[in-house]
């Protein structure tokens, strides 16, 4: 059947050419559907319960999507008239940002005090140009003493000040978050342009998700022309065929189309792990592309006509590479196991992106072979013989191979403790990305991005007045100032002291907690009537005024630190207010747990595809022996990277998570191959262990390791990426793709000589 199939295929070669370019095209144009994802949330599934614990804090009280100006005066002082009066219009005209909610800064900070029996509420800065020094010194004393600004709105020193804006996006078009970016990044121009000495830095949640697309865009930009680059010249290399290489870019082309069209057809949202597909794909297609030219043009030398060579080629690849297609698609499709959709999306569009180019290697490709002036180099290549005199050494050294390649696995594989989780968000970005050197800038300079929030249930409505649940919440307050890597907490305890005082002559000595339920409650409702509208507490207090949200802002410390952190304070909630305790929630929070959720989820999705595609090796090489063996040489790639890995980085993540899921199908393939032949060599040929290794390195050595090498210049280009997560998902894989290699070849051949059986 197959038989008939590809003489139709070489003899309608103009009609199957036109067939798949139209069927490309088609498929492509769903391009026009796709969509960048702009929202970290992206990484998170509906079911993850740290996401889930996230938005019932925001949904109990309001979103803090934000938008944080931080200012840095060239003078290093904030409180100048000038610097002042760019903060006042600054806090201004930050009120038009598109679905801004609350603007905070030191200037409309709400400062209270006491004016004979009245409570005074007013701007902390109503008129910068009227004041004088002295008030000017005053005023900055105020702000860097308050704990509600310091280290969050002004430095202890005074040389920085934030104008933060709460965003509360209605999550109903894409263009939400460019419209507010690009919004702020021109107040941000425009306030720099009439305040030649200030510098604006932009940093907050939604400069972080307008990030994204950025990076990925860059990336698109600066990593796709170096692949194909790479690609045309390792192919023009190691195929010496123009026809064989034009027909294989076009192939890389029309896939890319149809699965980028596929893509936007099925609604799938492009995010930063998704736009890496282009580069994965391109380099399958090519190993698809590789075993079928080099076959071909092998047969060719030895003086096969065209047309037979073609056939000769399609009918011993056809069973390898319909079975690593379909290997790889089932290690790609195990990434849907991950908890994370943006590499469910990824998995599936490589999926996609194999199996179309299985579909146009075996129809185009022959097709246009048969077109094309295809002219072999009479002789060997120097790859084919560089094989031969390989499977010699190998052959001579299996003993010392078998042991030696065997002790450095283990030894590797036990370094894989090593390994530790980490997952900073912001380290997703490298330096050169805006939003990374702003956020470095504020957490150095004013405050961190990295929040742990609580909702403090007093347990009944109007409870938050209670003086006993006061007296414990400002308890968790300073323990947690105590605290390494805190810089802030925001409490409703320090406004209760500060009412209490103001209500007290502002006599300092009064800067307590009110000791009656009924004072706390009356000051604050005193408070909450004087606040104008926009600045109220519901940020603060829930409705029925018996939860208060509970802030810490931390520097950019390191996952296990923040979880760390979480689980001394949930200790210290146990041991002096469990009636309050509360998961601390945060996108830091959800971040910090994402690393961790993932490798348990990827584990299943792994060990599930390595049964599936042991059994279809097993049925289809027919040898339960061989089928067993194959699973070394699958197996120990990953082993050996991620403890190679834990030897020279010592990190993994989020992205790293789902390598062995996607190398597995990969790997497999250079196995197959070398099997394939292996068996053909033993039962076609009766060829005894060692001659079928001598053939099998002749007939596919080279492609192999010429796929091999483009699979590693494809996925070590990502390496490059601004983004983080695809330059280490990408150099862990092909760190992975060469010690597969260096399995295959080196330890797969020893084994099939010792334990590969009479009759396989």
């Amino acid at each position: 059947m197959s038989e008939s199939f590809f003489r139709f295929v070489l003899k309608h070669k103009i009609l199957v050419i036109l067939l798949t370019v139209a069927v490309s095209l088609m498929m492509g144009s769903g391009v026009q559907h796709l969509r960048f994802n702009n929202d970290y949330r992206m990484f998170f599934s509906e079911e993850n319960p740290q996401l889930k614990a996230f938005e019932m804090l925001q949904n109990t009280y309001t979103k803090n999507d934000n938008v944080l100006f931080v200012i840095e005066p060239q003078d290093g002082k904030v409180f100048t008239r000038e610097n002042l009066t760019a903060v006042t219009e600054l806090t201004k005209e930050a009120w038009q940002i598109p679905y801004s909610i609350r603007v905070d800064s030191i200037t409309n900070f709400q400062h209270t005090y006491a004016e004979g029996d009245d409570l005074i509420v007013e701007d902390l800065v109503l008129d910068p140009a009227s004041l004088n020094d002295e008030e000017l010194a005053t005023k900055q004393q105020i702000a860097t003493n308050d704990p509600l600004l310091r280290n969050r709105l002004i430095s202890p020193t005074a040389h920085t000040t934030g104008v933060n804006v709460t965003v509360q996006l209605p999550g109903k078009k894409l263009t939400e978050v460019p419209e507010v970016a690009a919004k702020v990044k021109q107040m941000a121009k425009n306030l720099e342009a009439s305040y030649p000495d200030i510098k604006v830095h932009l940093t907050g949640m939604v400069i972080m998700n307008n990030a994204f697309p950025t990076a990925s865009q860059d990336d698109m930009k600066s990593l796709y022309p170096i692949m194909f680059g790479a690609v045309i010249l390792v192919l023009v290399l190691m195929l010496r065929s123009i026809p064989g290489t034009i027909s294989t870019l076009i192939i890389i082309l029309l896939m890319i189309i149809a699965t980028m069209g596929l893509t936007g057809w099925l609604g799938i949202k492009m995010s930063p792990p998704t736009t890496t597909v282009p580069i994965v794909i391109m380099t399958l297609a090519i190993a698809d592309c590789v075993h079928i030219l080099v076959n071909f043009l092998h047969f060719m030398r030895e003086g096969e006509a065209k047309y037979q060579a073609m056939m000769e080629s399609l009918r011993i690849n056809l069973q390898p590479i319909f079975l690593t297609t379909l290997t790889t698609a089932i290690g790609f499709l195990s990434l849907n196991f991950s908890d994370a959709p943006p590499f469910r999306d990824l998995g599936n569009m490589a999926a996609m992106g194999v199996v179309l180019a299985f579909l146009l290697s075996i129809t185009f490709l022959p097709a246009m072979m048969m077109l094309l002036p295809v002219k072999a180099l009479s002789g060997d290549t120097m790859g084919s013989l560089a094989m031969v005199r390989f499977a010699e050494f190998v052959i001579r050294n299996k003993k010392q191979l078998l042991w030696g390649m065997g002790i450095l696995i283990l030894f590797l594989i036990v370094q894989i403790p090593s390994n530790r989780l980490d997952d900073r968000f912001v380290e997703y970005f490298d330096e050169t990305i805006d939003f990374r050197q702003d956020t470095d800038f504020a957490t150095d300079n004013l405050t961190g991005i990295y929040l742990i929030e609580y909702s403090l249930e007093s347990g009944e409505t109007g409870g938050i007045s209670d003086p006993d649940f006061l007296r414990k919440v400002d308890g968790f307050a300073q323990w947690y100032r105590q605290q390494p890597h805190v810089l802030h907490v925001n409490t409703i305890t320090d406004i209760m002291k500060r009412l209490n005082r103001n209500m007290h002559a502002d006599d300092d000595s009064w800067y307590r907690l009110p000791e009656q339920r009924d004072l706390s409650a009356q000051y604050l409702l005193l408070y909450e009537f004087s606040l104008p509208f926009g600045l109220d507490l519901n940020n603060q207090i829930n409705v029925k005024k018996s939860a208060t949200r509970f802030t810490v802002t931390l520097e950019s410390i390191s996952t296990q630190q923040l979880l760390q952190i979480e689980e001394d304070a949930q200790q210290w909630l146990l041991e002096n207010a469990p009636e309050m305790r509360s998961d601390g929630a945060s996108p830091s929070v959800m971040f910090a747990h994402i690393g961790s959720r993932n490798i348990i989820a990827m584990l299943k999705g792994t060990t599930t595809a390595l049964i599936i595609i042991s059994l279809i090796l097993v049925v289809a090489l027919r040898s339960l022996r061989i089928g067993g063996i194959s699973l070394i040489p699958n197996l120990v790639p990953m082993g050996m990277a991620f403890g190679l890995w834990g030897l020279t980085v010592g990190e993994v993540g989020l992205a790293l998570s789902v390598v062995s899921g996607m190398t597995l199908g990969i790997v497999v393939d250079d196995t197959v191959h070398f099997l394939s032949k292996y068996l053909r060599a033993r039962r076609e040929k009766n060829m005894s262990g060692e001659d079928a290794v001598r053939y099998a390195f002749s007939t596919v050595g080279t492609a192999l390791w010429v796929t091999s090498l483009v699979l590693m210049v494809g996925f070590g280009i990502l390496a490059f990426s601004h983004f983080q997560l695809n330059a280490g998902m990408g150099l862990l894989t092909a760190i992975t793709l060469g010690l597969a290699l260096v399995a295959d070849f080196l330890f797969l051949p020893p084994l099939l000589i010792y334990f590969g059986g009479k009759k396989p």
